[in-house]
């Protein structure tokens, strides 16, 4: 049969996975070169540069119109190549610039300098003239953004002298944690160097340390700024005693007017509600929340999909044992159960703020990267005692997925620092706005080796809640953090370790059954405990659906399956899965003991319980999209999913009066390329 043909934005990812290997390996190669090779890298590294921007320019003319085929999450997956031409650029630039020689460097700082001193005798006209510099290059920053639509995508180049002494500086207006390869970490206050600036919002930085990355523009403001408003009177106008010899004063003003306004609006919501008095000291903005809202990159969906080798030729997690048929088990360092008890002692938010939902947010994380999916646990909570959460109630009938404290964790990561993250958080809407918006109230890190290698104890841990982020230094929270002066006796370290926010957590040991469902799942992946033998029976039909089923092992045609196609998403959905699991649980209360253990009587039980419940709810018309922590809209999924009148089947999905959305081949279709993880 024909090669199946490929789409523009599949061939621009192609490209991009090609100039990222090219400059990974040039990379290398000019981190050994000697000084007389300078010349010819430059050359490459602007080849390179040239290369780099004409994809990204064929990648913004893309639209999803030009695709042969539907083509699943085309925006997001544009958004991505985007930023991975972006970072590729932001390296190839800095790269670039300790490529230039010497002399080129310092000849126009040189020259400036010279002209500089023969126009200024004195340091009070140099200290002028410098300043008069970084309000040129704030006006010609508004003058680009102005022309945007008739300019290209070429960067706003500070200068290779931006590190030296005509730098312009900036501020950190909030703490910013790097996502990716390339990004730089900043904490609040931090002052930073700006090596170049790009118009679609990320400039390349360098810290007090000589770390380079990319920040958003957002979380900056110039030094200057903040050192003129300290010495601005009420109306402030200082800034016109600067500009008085080259402009005028409209124009000062109208400068003026522009920064506050920038100020303003870049001003952190968290600040906001600090100033209020609405959350105590330590929240945060949720840093996994965050994560969760880019995209699949954190969910259950990306990581239980099959991982392919390097070649991308095989999978790297998935194989099926040629004696039994059955997936075979797949090794990882780090494989236990865990339960949430409690936290205690957590500050709650002040008035002015209603809190949609409490909950932890938990991964595997090394210190520096989260390597896993983000699960989330909800908390229950009892207004008598407010400082106090709870998981998994007692309750009659099945206890939803969402509130069950008993969860898995699977990670590969020979780190020696692996461990657990928890995030504390709130789901808030403010009385007075009606805004919404996800707070961290504090985190937990539980390292799960110790200083030999060797797995720590399986028994329940009381772990410090810290204020702040993971990726800053620990932070107050409020009256009951510990500070220097406190009382060091015996009786005065108990009771103020009484008033220190604590999470307890259990680490159990894996019985049989649960250790051999486990080995079917991907080498890292977290989840509820709940659903754990749903999740290695998809993994067996994913098995025989691409190492048994397909023509050829080198075949990529999509594959028409419902479950492969929309298993992924309903593992996304809690309601979805809770009904998923009701479902079976009925049917598998008939089978019998020996069909239990039988692999080939649940895969086709599961086919038949998941088409009949799940999928009709799936591509309900009718169905309210999911909406975390929107209790309207839980409530009418709820309805809809296990009331008797509204309940959805197969039956009646044939029925007139029953509607579904408007079919899409992405509904029953399988894209092995754009699922498997790379």
């Amino acid at each position: 049969m024909p090669p199946k043909r490929r789409g523009p934005l599949q061939n621009i990812q192609r490209e991009t996975d090609d100039i990222k290997r090219r400059v990974d390996a040039f990379v290398q190669q000019a981190g050994i070169l000697s000084a007389s090779d300078r010349t010819d890298t430059l050359e490459r590294c602007r080849e390179l540069q040239r290369t780099v921007e004409g994809t990204m320019k064929n990648l913004k003319q893309l639209t999803k119109a030009d695709e042969p085929a539907p083509v699943g999450n085309y925006d997001q997956s544009k958004r991505e190549e985007e930023r991975r031409l972006m970072t590729l650029q932001e390296r190839l630039h800095s790269l670039a610039l300790e490529l230039q020689p010497q002399d080129e460097m310092d000849g126009p700082s040189s020259s400036h300098a010279e002209q500089e001193s023969e126009e200024d005798d004195s340091d009070d006209e140099d200290e002028s003239l410098e300043e008069d510099d970084a309000e040129e290059v704030v006006h010609d920053d508004d003058d680009d953004d102005d022309d945007d639509a008739d300019s290209g995508d070429e960067d706003i180049d500070i200068g290779p002298s931006a590190t030296g002494q005509g730098s312009i500086s900036y501020v950190a207006l909030s703490v910013f944690t790097g996502e990716e390869e390339g990004d730089l970490s900043i904490q609040k206050g931090e002052v930073l160097n700006v090596l170049s600036k790009s118009k679609d919002g990320w400039w390349l930085a360098q810290n007090s340390k000589g770390q380079k990355g990319l920040v958003p523009k957002t979380f900056l403001k110039m030094a200057s700024q903040q050192e003129s408003k300290r010495e601005n009177d009420d109306e402030g106008e200082s800034e016109e005693e600067h500009e008085s010899e080259t402009h005028d004063t409209k124009s000062s003003k109208t400068s003026n007017w522009n920064a506050v306004r920038k100020a303003v609006t870049e001003l952190d919501a968290t600040d906001v509600l600090a100033a209020m008095g609405a959350i105590p000291p330590g929240f945060r903005p949720s840093t996994l929340s965050r994560f969760l809202e880019e995209g699949t990159s954190y969910r259950a969906s990306h990581f239980i999909q099959p991982k392919l080798s390097q070649s991308q030729l095989s999978f790297k997690d998935l194989h099926l044992d040629p004696d039994t048929g059955k997936v075979h088990e797949c090794p990882s360092r780090l494989s236990l159960t865990l339960t949430l008890w409690s936290c205690r002692m957590i500050p709650p938010p002040g008035v002015g703020l209603q809190v949609l939902s409490r909950h932890v947010r938990l991964c595997a994380f090394n210190g520096t990267q989260v390597l896993s999916n983000i699960h989330t646990v909800r908390a229950t909570y009892n207004s008598k005692s407010p400082k106090t959460w709870s998981f998994s109630p007692r309750m009659t009938g099945m206890l939803p997925c969402l509130l069950d404290g008993d969860c898995f964790l699977r990670c590969d990561s020979e780190s020696p620092d692996l461990g657990i993250l928890f995030e504390l958080g709130v789901t808030y809407i403010r009385n007075s706005t009606g805004e919404r918006g996800d707070l961290s109230c504090g985190w937990a890190f539980l390292k799960l080796f110790d200083e030999s290698g060797a797995p720590i104890a399986q028994r329940t841990q009381e772990l410090t809640i810290h204020g702040g982020t993971p990726f800053e230094r620990d932070t107050d929270m409020g009256a009951t953090s510990t500070k220097k002066g406190n009382p060091t006796g015996v009786l005065q370290q108990m009771l103020l370790s009484r008033k220190q926010p604590k999470l307890l957590v259990k680490l159990k040991s894996v019985n049989t059954r649960n250790r051999e469902l486990l080995n079917l799942l991907p080498a890292t992946i977290v989840g509820s405990l709940s659903t754990l033998l749903l999740l290695a029976i998809y993994r067996q039909i994913l098995a025989d659906a691409l190492l048994l089923d397909r023509v050829t092992m080198q075949s990529a045609d999509l594959i028409c399956s419902s479950i492969l196609a929309s298993f992924p998403d309903v593992l996304d959905q809690p309601d979805l899965m809770d009904a998923f699991r009701k479902s079976w649980t009925e049917s598998a209360s008939n089978l019998k003991r020996s069909d239990k253990r039988d692999i080939n009587v649940l895969k086709q039980m599961f086919v038949t319980v998941y088409m009949g419940s799940v999928f009709p709810l799936l591509y309900s018309a009718e169905m309210p999209a999911s909406c975390w922590a929107d209790e309207a809209v839980e409530s009418r999924r709820a309805h809809l999913i296990y009331s008797p009148s509204q309940k959805v089947t197969v039956e009646t999905m044939l029925s007139s009066q029953y509607m579904h959305q408007a079919f899409d081949i992405t509904q029953v279709s399988y894209d092995l390329i754009s699922s498997a993880q790379h």
